[in-house]
């Protein structure tokens, strides 16, 4: 039986158009991002976050933190970078925050970005537009995104006394300089993270140098 309040989500003049399997092809291809790992350890666990938990995790920071902020910013513009943030690490893989090799990891990503835009299934025409303003645009969103997405792995390591820190011999300098940009941005953040630094190394978790 019919429910009275039943609908139909597609137009059947567009539907006819649409292969279903390139649409599941396209879906798959996102799901590899779950089998890129990061550095930092899911907390209560003995195992790295991969980059898709992290980017759920990054899209309900941000906009927790609006809301909570009253931030005027433009939450669905947002919550769409947040989404699209390292979907590049498909084809790029993720990197270390403090390797030498960072500053050149946005090139295999924006190639990866546009393989997933010309990739059959695709019904995000503006994947590569939205990418590329979390990467390098100035607005409100993308200065958010880049406090909130610096902010995650940050207390990750906290509650896992410096674990990925410790691997990889990080020192106090290294943190403090890849959040100085935050003082601008988020004054009441990066005070928060001053007087965590100084407790990080203070507990042996970043060498103090």
């Amino acid at each position: 039986m019919s429910s009275a309040n039943s609908m139909s989500f597609t137009n059947p003049t567009l539907a006819s158009n649409i292969d279903i399997d390139h649409v599941t092809h396209y879906l798959l291809e996102l799901d590899a991002l779950k089998r890129v790992n990061r550095r930092s350890y899911v907390t209560g666990t003995t195992r790295l976050e991969n980059s898709a938990e992290h980017s759920w995790h990054l899209a309900m920071a941000c906009w927790s933190i609006a809301e909570l902020f009253e931030l005027d910013v433009n939450h669905e513009k947002l919550l769409k970078m947040a989404l699209v943030h390292d979907l590049g690490e498909i084809d790029a893989g993720d990197t270390f925050l403090y390797a030498d090799t960072r500053t050149d990891a946005h090139v295999e990503e924006r190639a990866g970005i546009a393989r997933l835009q010309a990739e059959r299934g695709n019904g995000i025409k503006d994947l590569n537009e939205i990418w590329e303003e979390q990467e390098t645009g100035s607005s409100k969103e993308t200065q958010l995104l880049k406090v909130v997405d610096r902010l995650l792995p940050f207390l990750l390591n906290l509650n896992t006394n410096g674990k990925t820190w410790l691997e990889g011999n990080v020192t106090r300098s290294q943190v403090a300089g890849a959040h100085a940009f935050i003082k601008d941005s988020f004054p009441s953040i990066y005070e928060w993270q001053a007087r965590q630094i100084e407790f990080a190394t203070a507990q042996g978790w970043l060498i103090d140098g």
